[in-house]
């Protein structure tokens, strides 16, 4: 489970986040979609114990990431939009290195497992510069997953993906979610939020416009019924900005 209570950041006198408080649960993919410069990226590296809230609380699997970080962290899997591997280890030695980090004690059994879900069994011995874009994004996704992570945080996790790349990834996604990981995934795809995502939260300038299905999210709203998520978020989005 992720909960986020009253989380305020600032930076100096700029709001970033403001009196943000949500929970994901165990088996829910949460989409968090907003305009740039709403709140995600801080919201996400918060979350994530990358850059310390102003205020309020972060809990991740029960533990409090402020008082209890170890083991908030070993149950959270974060993978950011744009990869951060070792340019000196492959990629059998990225997954052996992260399997220690996260005292994974069947290491070796996992391995080839998460390989071949990513599609990267043939590349075991591969450094990064040998990998295109996609396979480094790949390989990410296998570093956040080998632990088995009780939370996951993805930021635009299908950056590179080929069209195959892009349906497996969906499937691991959804998969992870169905075996009770609590996920957050934040995309510009909305498309994709709304086919795998159980429930959406919208920020705008750092505060939760709306949270809930998209069904929800329109209740009472004539003119949104049936609409797809894209034209849900530009709507509402309008209607905060003074647009029509």
């Amino acid at each position: 489970m992720i909960e986020v209570e009253a989380l305020h950041k600032l930076y100096g006198d700029l709001p970033a986040v403001q009196g943000l408080s949500f929970r994901v649960e165990p088996g829910e993919v949460v989409g968090l979609v907003g305009p740039n410069g709403a709140g995600k990226t801080t919201t996400i590296r918060s979350i994530a114990g990358i850059i310390r809230p102003t205020r309020g609380s972060i809990r991740i699997a029960g533990h409090d990431l402020a008082t209890d970080p170890v083991p908030a962290k070993m149950a959270l899997a974060f993978v950011p939009d744009e990869p951060h591997l070792f340019e000196y280890l492959t990629v059998e030695e990225h997954l052996r290195f992260v399997g220690r980090l996260y005292q994974v004690p069947d290491v070796a059994q996992r391995i080839p497992v998460i390989l071949e879900e990513m599609e990267l069994a043939a590349r075991g011995g591969a450094l990064p510069g040998e990998l295109s874009r996609g396979m480094k994004q790949k390989l990410a996704i296998a570093c956040g997953l080998l632990h088995s992570p009780k939370a996951m945080l993805l930021d635009e996790p299908l950056t590179g993906l080929d069209p195959v790349g892009i349906r497996r990834m969906k499937a691991t996604i959804v998969r992870r979610a169905e075996a009770g990981a609590a996920v957050i995934l934040s995309s510009h795809l909305l498309h994709l939020v709304e086919e795998i995502c159980t429930r959406v939260l919208i920020l705008n300038h750092g505060r939760m416009l709306a949270l809930g299905t998209v069904a929800e999210i329109v209740a009472g709203r004539a003119d949104l019924a049936g609409r797809p998520l894209e034209d849900v978020f530009l709507a509402l989005i309008g209607d905060t900005e003074g647009g029509d």
